[in-house]
């Protein structure tokens, strides 16, 4: 097969793109890419240092992700411009994820709509391919055939990228009555370990291996059981409720994660005939049914993108309005916004944010389970209060070590610091541009908010943790008229025959 390749920075390290003669490369196995890609493996690597590489398929991309190596993108914004305009918000990847992993409990194909075109979407896509579903992910539309799942092992090596890898521990252990996986990757922002999972999966039966970092369960026979979780974590929960849904009897999950995904999950089992009442609340009940069907669905808007928006358009003193997202999964952080004095219109699914002055200063914000303020626009929240008149406090009680985005606003021009779990934030009247690096998903967006309010020209590097749940974030702020640019260094044509 002749095949014509080129690879450039892109999403993460190295993005292949290829057409081959006569083949669809939507429809090739990982086995064809493996072979295709053997030839250049070390010209790749002379070039650019790269030893080790995973490829994963985006529709029909290859992407390759190194860990701990370098990422080739970056984004260069020119500051200063208020954002201005409309923007659609897309489905959530909190939400698409644990309902992708469901989608293994029933035998057939589902159809999943406003799914957004993620790396995080396209690495579970690839997991769930590598397990022997059949995928296909265009248009915000993903397809899974679950009909010829061969394996229940899930590789380490992807388990690795990504931490909601641990959503498939419930419904493979559901179907099939046993699961392997490892302890999962995913943003290094302190200690989030699966014990709750682990023990919750207990619970209902299931009989747990654990061999260094590999973790086998079994259970043939899954039993409802009374489950009360130390901690409302929403993996834990939404991983239970999978694992329940199949067992025998009544399970009910006490002192649940509230949080509006875990209410989409819910609403998605439900529709392939699950029986669950209680998401949103702090009691979830589930009672046991024989079997799932497949089914259609829409996913629901990610709060957290829209929440981002929000803050960037206050932050830069701008007016935009967004469709298509649920202010009600939004209060907190509405609240806080209008504490600063941005202006925030709700009519239905659409929402206008508009700031004009200087905000305020907030005199205290904690992070904590939903309702309460999210910690996933911690990050975001504290670069309009760098920006703010006056002294404010963030707490962070959800994770350890979630205050790496600091260093680097403090580069910029920010007077922050940071004690334990708190930060002090004391307001500047502008920030500077400067080069900086996105260390996690949530604090690379942070660095482009203040990019984009700060004056001068700011490049943040590592981007490909800013892909992991944001569609091209600078289509995004591109469209609001924000000057912002993708650029990789890295870009070459190979030409190969297998």
């Amino acid at each position: 097969m002749d095949c014509r390749c080129s690879w450039i920075g892109c999403v993460t390290d190295i993005s292949i793109r290829w057409n081959c003669t006569g083949d669809d490369p939507g429809q090739a196995t990982a086995e064809d890419v493996f072979t295709l890609m053997q030839p250049i493996q070390s010209t790749i690597s002379s070039h650019i240092g790269m030893k080790v590489f995973t490829w994963y398929r985006m529709s029909s991309q290859w992407v390759s992700v190194n860990p701990g190596g370098d990422t080739l993108d970056k984004l260069v914004i020119e500051g200063g411009r208020p954002l201005s305009g409309t923007i659609r918000i897309h489905g959530a990847k909190n939400a698409a994820l644990p309902i992708m992993a469901a989608s293994l409990l029933a035998d057939g194909e589902i159809t999943l709509h406003n799914v957004p075109h993620l790396l995080d979407i396209e690495v579970m896509l690839y997991i769930l391919e590598r397990l022997g579903c059949t995928c296909r992910h265009e248009q915000g539309t993903v397809t899974i055939n679950t009909s010829q799942i061969r394996s229940h092992d899930v590789p380490e090596d992807l388990m690795k990228q990504m931490r909601s890898s641990i959503f498939l521990m419930g419904p493979l252990l559901a179907r099939f009555g046993r699961v392997s996986v490892y302890q999962p990757g995913g943003c290094a922002i302190g200690e989030r370990k699966i014990d709750l999972h682990l023990r919750g999966l207990e619970a209902l039966g299931a009989r747990i291996e654990e061999q260094d970092q590999q973790i086998i369960c079994h259970g043939n026979q899954l039993a409802g059981a009374d489950i009360h979780l130390d901690f409302p974590s929403v993996g834990a929960t939404e991983n239970i409720m999978m694992a329940a849904v199949l067992a025998e009897g009544t399970t009910t999950i006490f002192n649940a994660a509230r949080e509006p995904e875990i209410q989409d999950l819910q609403y998605f089992l439900n529709a392939m005939g699950a029986r669950i009442m209680g998401a949103g609340t702090d009691t979830i009940t589930i009672s046991g049914v024989e079997k799932l069907q497949p089914c259609t669905y829409e996913i629901i808007p990610d709060r957290i993108v829209a929440g981002t928006v929000m803050i960037a358009a206050a932050a830069t003193r701008g007016n935009v309005t967004l469709t298509q997202c649920n202010p009600s999964h939004l209060t907190s952080l509405i609240h806080v916004l209008k504490r600063t004095g941005v202006q925030i219109t709700v009519c239905n699914d659409i929402m206008t944010v508009s700031c004009m002055t200087r905000p305020k200063s907030v005199d205290r914000i904690v992070t904590s389970p939903y309702p309460s303020f999210p910690t996933d626009l911690q990050s975001q929240i504290m670069v309009l209060l760098s920006l703010a008149d006056g002294f404010s406090v963030m707490k962070e009680t959800v994770f350890e070590g979630r205050f790496k985005h600091v260093d680097e606003l403090n580069v910029m021009g920010a007077d922050i610091s940071v004690d334990l779990n708190a930060a002090f934030i004391r307001g500047v009247p502008r920030l500077y541009g400067a080069t900086v690096e996105a260390t996690d998903l949530r604090a690379g967006a942070a660095l482009v908010i203040a990019g984009l309010a700060a004056q001068g020209k700011t490049v943040v590097e590592q981007v490909h943790h800013i892909d992991r749940g944001y569609d091209r974030i600078e289509k995004l702020f591109q469209s609001l008229g924000a000057s912002v640019e993708r650029q990789s260094t890295v870009s070459k044509q190979l030409d190969f025959a297998n």
